[in-house]
């Protein structure tokens, strides 16, 4: 029963999402990274519901650092990181101690844990984790921003509505991370926006993708196979509740062309090797070529949504019908770049302590 992630600098996740709290406990980071309170809460901020397109429960968020920083600084060990629960309605949630929620984890956690599962409010499979996981992902990304390497998310698509790509990385990372509904066509928020209310106001739910950009990673970064750089970031980014799939650079698209369009051509600029174009995201052989690293996600429509379903009450191995209750998405997609951009920070970070030691996120 695994909740930890990473191996030179690892990420454990603790609490359900009506039980007293949920939290992290960061291990293996550097000491001296510089721990600032606010841009947690800001960051905090960006995964915080946000009035008709997110669900009405809306908690402040006042984390505790409980131990591994002294003086704003870390200080090399474990960061333990608690955040209480303070508005729950746990009644929502008391047909489905027996009655599965399709697209949730209830059936299946019934059977992995045997019966013993904190069933309210999808317990300890709950988004309401990754809330913990945003707040230690702000330490990865300010250990990270000290090597010179930055992290940004937009969405790319949401409810079938297409955002431009990426053009100008650098600047437009900077201004990704200053907005709350992140996308690079600010016409396009509207119209994403709209389509979100419109399924929340049909007691349907929307789903997105979100596209990923990290500049200043260092070239030769990953292992072969197993080990590969993208089998890390998947492994990691599977793990974002509402994930269904994951892709690097052009993805499914390369199967499309020939090798002559899908390779990306190298060459000599000012002084770097570089590629000409980035269709494989910045990756070869499963090690980071020095390119900006590129990758998307599926994030699925919010499995709860308030039209009648057919389901099973799996204690008495019969069918039946569900119509929920509670508090919950019409979607999702924009409250999860930020988790995104977290989870991505960690992976960035373990593997660049494998790779060259720990004391290399020192600043």
């Amino acid at each position: 029963m695994k909740n930890t992630y990473g191996e030179s600098v690892s990420l454990t996740l603790f609490g359900e999402s009506h039980g007293p709290a949920v939290g992290a406990v960061i291990d293996g980071l550097a000491p001296g990274i510089p721990v600032d309170n606010d841009f947690i809460r800001a960051q905090l901020t960006k995964r915080r519901p946000s009035g008709r397109i997110s669900t009405s429960r809306v908690e402040d968020d006042e984390f505790e650092i409980l131990s591994g920083v002294f003086n704003g600084f870390t200080t090399g060990t474990p960061i333990a990181i608690s955040i209480p629960n303070k508005n729950v309605r746990s009644a929502d949630y008391s047909d489905v101690s027996r009655l599965a929620r399709p697209g949730h984890a209830d059936y299946t956690a019934h059977l992995k844990y045997h019966g013993f599962e904190d069933f309210r409010g999808g317990g300890h499979f709950s988004g309401r984790l990754t809330a913990a996981v945003v707040a230690a992902g702000a330490i990865f990304l300010s250990a990270l921003k000290a090597k010179g390497i930055a992290v940004g998310t937009h969405i790319k698509a949401c409810a079938g509505i297409p955002d431009r790509a990426f053009s100008d990385i650098p600047s437009e990372i900077e201004a990704l991370n200053a907005m709350n509904f992140a996308v690079l066509d600010r016409e396009t928020a509207s119209v994403m926006t709209a389509k979100i209310e419109a399924a929340a106001k049909d007691g349907d739910s929307v789903g997105g993708i979100l596209e990923t950009a990290v500049i200043g990673f260092p070239a030769g970064v990953g292992e072969p196979f197993f080990g590969s750089l993208e089998s890390k970031l998947s492994a990691a980014l599977f793990s974002i509740p509402a994930v269904k799939g994951v892709q690097f650079g052009d993805g499914f698209a390369l199967s499309g062309l020939t090798g002559s369009l899908s390779n990306d051509p190298l060459e000599v600029s000012g002084g770097k090797i570089i590629t000409k174009t980035n269709r494989n995201g910045g990756i070869n052989g499963g090690i980071s070529n020095g390119m900006p690293i590129i990758f998307s996600t599926a994030i699925k429509p919010t499995p709860s949504i308030f039209k009648q379903q057919d389901t099973v009450d799996y204690l008495k191995n019969e069918n039946a019908v569900l119509s929920l209750k509670g508090r919950h998405d019409p979607a999702i997609v924009h409250r999860a770049r930020v988790v995104q951009d977290s989870i991505t920070a960690l992976v960035l970070c373990d593997e660049l302590a494998q790779r060259y030691g720990t004391d290399t996120l020192m600043p």
